[in-house]
């Protein structure tokens, strides 16, 4: 179970919210400010992702018609959409519309995966998993993932590999609810599309933390270095469309055959 879960219906913006936007913004609805019209427009649209409306791959209606749909411009609806591909939630195609992002491997190498090998050409990494299991969430699990006492996870521990090296190890925690059943598949490379594919969550963003540790005497095993060996701790938190956390991965990263790298904007 979730602390403060939300849910989000499927109604879109109403005349009566264009009415008081003649100057391109409206109330928030939280008190805390005025909100852009083409803010509306894109948290609208959001929604309708979450409650499955256009599956990932799936091409929305026209700009035209989401115009007239939601009874505003359609350089709004532009607008709303172009801060959704920044986002990589949307896809653009020249002359075919506008896209549900997938996950698929080029989107996560680019969005997610951000260790590349020392000779600069991005690679995804194969999986080994080591383990899978459900059990009771830690304090520390309860508290990333915002779910109450008595919560339980799934945990996976993989091996990533490099051109056939271990590259990392690392654990996942998920919420049981959220993920029913995962323990008795098979386990994929891409997880993120099976969490999309299979259980319609998206992860749309993921905050890190990153930290330069010694590797323990576990992890060093699953990576066949010694214990001590320096390395990269990168905890991730993953949000889906609705900016619920829906994963929590630690991952211990070897650094002699790759770095890591964040663009900047």
């Amino acid at each position: 179970m979730r602390r403060g879960s939300v849910g989000v219906g499927k109604a879109g913006i109403s005349g009566g919210d264009q009415s008081r936007t003649m100057a391109g913004t409206a109330p928030d609805g939280d008190g805390l400010g005025m909100k852009p019209l083409y803010r509306q427009v894109r948290d609208t649209l959001i929604r309708r992702m979450v409650d499955g409306v256009w599956a990932p791959g799936e091409p929305l209606p026209s700009e035209m018609q989401l115009a007239a749909e939601l009874g505003v411009s359609q350089g709004t609806v532009r607008k709303a959409l172009d801060e959704m591909a920044a986002e990589n939630l949307v896809v653009r195609r020249q002359g075919r519309g506008t896209f549900v992002a997938r996950h698929d491997e080029d989107r996560i190498l680019f969005q997610f995966f951000k260790l590349v090998p020392n000779d600069g050409v991005r690679r995804f990494p194969d999986s080994r998993v080591l383990s899978i299991g459900k059990a009771k969430a830690s304090a520390a699990e309860c508290a990333a993932l915002d779910l109450v006492r008595g919560s339980r996870v799934v945990r996976i521990r993989r091996v990533r590999l490099l051109d056939g090296a271990p590259l990392l190890v690392e654990t996942l925690s998920l919420p049981e609810a959220l993920f029913p059943g995962l323990t008795d598949m098979e386990i994929p490379n891409n997880l993120y599309g099976l969490y999309s594919a299979r259980y319609g969550i998206t992860v749309a963003r993921a905050r890190e933390k990153l930290k330069a540790v010694a590797a323990p005497a576990d992890d060093a095993a699953a990576l066949g270095v010694a214990p001590g060996t320096p390395a990269l701790l990168i905890d991730r938190l993953g949000f889906s469309l609705d900016q619920v956390p829906v994963e929590w991965r630690v991952s211990l990263c070897l650094t002699h055959q790759a770095h890591y790298l964040s663009d900047l904007t």
